[in-house]
């Protein structure tokens, strides 16, 4: 199974917009701090509720998500690279940069939870803030977003390494 570190926007039910989305990120590169030149590659969906999804991902990283704090950085590095990218971009409505982020949320799912929900990186359209009055943990991203700040990505040795769950499984049994 793969685990993608990319960035996922939902920008509404007008495909076009997707399409100006997309056409932003195709073809950006990164160079990363390790010499690495990370290229976008779009990918546009569509999720249940017909709301069309674009993720902006690279070739070449990590398939395998977070396996070690190099990674974490990189990751971390590259997520604020597409972040202020983001700040730039128009035409979404909501979006988050991490791994396996695609369809996090319906516009139906987010809408429900918003009042309540945490999730750093997250991105929204100020006309969410508008409909629903302010927003508790939201701060300004750009002129027509708000968000809540990135936290970074997390390397959880617990998560990679069986020998490690295996021994926190035998130290969880005694009690």
């Amino acid at each position: 199974m793969s685990w993608i570190f990319s960035l996922s926007a939902e920008c509404g039910s007008d495909e076009s917009n997707v399409h100006q989305f997309a056409g932003y990120f195709e073809g950006i590169s990164y160079l990363l701090s390790n010499g690495h030149q990370c290229k976008c590659c779009t990918d546009i969906f569509q999720d249940i509720e017909e709301n069309w999804w674009c993720r902006i991902s690279f070739n070449h990283l990590s398939e395998v998500g977070i396996d070690s704090p190099e990674s974490a950085y990189l990751m971390t590095e590259l997520g604020i690279l597409l972040y202020q990218s983001l700040q730039l971009a128009t035409t979404f409505r909501y979006a988050l940069v991490g791994v396996e982020v695609d369809e996090f949320r319906t516009y139906s799912e987010l809408m429900e939870e918003l009042s309540s929900l945490s999730i750093p990186g997250l991105v929204l359209a100020k006309s969410f803030e508008q409909e629903l009055g302010s927003l508790s943990g939201f701060r300004a991203f750009s002129a027509n977003y708000i968000w809540q700040p990135y936290a970074g990505e997390v390397y959880n040795p617990l998560m990679m390494s069986p020998t490690l769950k295996n021994k926190l499984d035998e130290l969880l049994a005694v009690g």
